[in-house]
């Protein structure tokens, strides 16, 4: 392991919400959102604690958990917390030396090492905690095309099934929207632990500050907010940590985050695309729901970009924002919260040469996010 990585993480393995009906969630995610359903775990394959749905699109996975139980622990985090997301996984080389360096570097254990087994071979996992309730897991295998090279116990794990032991195949595929990857997820915390996290991040897990935005980047009347971006060294794994600025008139949509969430959480999920345009009217033929922005954006829009490839008024009629920095240009967009909480949503991007985060967007989103706070009541 390389001290700009020191836990060996080799990329996000998929991304476990806790949901309440993941039967219906798993319709939500298909029939809106383009995934499809590729494994399945519940009663039928002998688990009496979970329903679990494994949704995938491209390269990304996402894992819709339900309890069966009001005993089980994702009871209570549903109660807490509404849907929301659990568990941040990563693919490492040695989930073993991954946990213990994490441990001895100051991380909290969730999950001790353990041996995730069925026909299909076996795979190593465990777990940390991290902002609130949410969790890094660390899963370690081959899958039996490559070998691993890892120290100790995570070496020689082989597993070949469809996604890790207890899931089995289940194929009903939905209509793809061009979804590739996941860009960045954010952390939303508490005023005041917003560097606390950050190191965290740089100490136990090896991460660097990335970019910085404080309140005089990120404002208006009534909220603002400051952010770090924390990145692992290959700038695979992004993640921004948010925090609540000083309120000035208002509550700020990251207090209002942590006052339904009812603690610090995942707020949100940048899903890289190929085309934003094809990927959004799909989208919002499915009745995905999008944050919009004044007219008067997009009459700013020349002077403040320049040239795009895009024409605007194509732009302009999906709500689609553009953003540039030094190295190009990005294009992006917001849903609503796809919770009844006004917890969790989701960032549409595509990147054309630029890797900043839209922070010429930040005014014109902030002024419509306040607007639906307005509506709920919450500004």
């Amino acid at each position: 392991m390389s001290e700009k990585n020191p836990l060996g993480l080799k990329k996000i393995h998929h991304v476990e919400f806790y949901v309440g009906n993941a039967k219906q969630a798993e319709f939500y995610y298909r029939k809106a959102f383009g995934f499809s359903q590729a494994a399945y775990s519940g009663l039928e394959t002998g688990n009496r604690e979970t329903t679990s749905y494994l949704l995938r699109q491209n390269r990304v996975n996402f894992v819709l958990t339900t309890p069966l139980n009001p005993d089980h622990p994702a009871a209570e985090h549903i109660k807490q917390h509404g849907d929301g997301v659990r568990d941040i996984a990563f693919q490492v080389e040695d989930a073993d030396h991954a946990f213990n360096e994490a441990v001895k570097r100051g991380a909290t254990a969730i999950i001790e090492p353990r041996d995730l087994s069925d026909d299909n071979g076996r795979v190593r996992h465990a777990a940390i905690a991290t902002y609130g309730d949410t969790i890094h897991s660390f899963y370690s295998y081959s899958d039996g095309k490559v070998s691993t090279n890892g120290n100790g116990s995570g070496a020689g794990y082989e597993y070949k099934g469809t996604f890790l032991p207890g899931f089995v195949p289940q194929e009903i595929a939905g209509e793809e929207v061009g979804i590739q990857l996941v860009d960045h997820i954010v952390g939303n915390v508490e005023l005041g632990k917003m560097n606390f996290w950050c190191d965290f991040y740089r100490d136990v897990l090896g991460f660097f500050r990335y970019i910085t935005f404080d309140d005089k980047d990120i404002s208006t009347e009534y909220s603002a907010l400051m952010s770090i971006v924390m990145s692992d060294g290959g700038h695979n794994i992004k993640f921004p940590i948010n925090e609540p600025a000083e309120s000035k008139k208002g509550k700020s949509q990251i207090q209002e985050y942590i006052d339904f969430y009812r603690s610090a959480g995942a707020q949100h999920i940048a899903l890289l695309c190929k085309d934003i345009r094809q990927t959004v009217t799909k989208l919002q033929e499915n009745g995905v729901e999008f944050l919009t922005v004044p007219d008067t954006y997009y009459e700013e829009m020349p002077d403040r970009v320049g040239d795009i490839d895009e024409d605007i008024p194509s732009l302009k009629k999906l709500g689609i924002l553009v953003d540039r920095d030094e190295e190009g240009y990005l294009l992006q967009i917001f849903t609503k919260p796809v919770e009844d909480r006004p917890t969790v949503f989701y960032e549409i991007l595509q990147r054309k040469g630029c890797k900043g985060f839209g922070k010429g967007n930040f005014k014109a989103l902030f002024v419509s996010i306040e607007e639906e706070q307005r509506r709920r009541g919450n500004l």
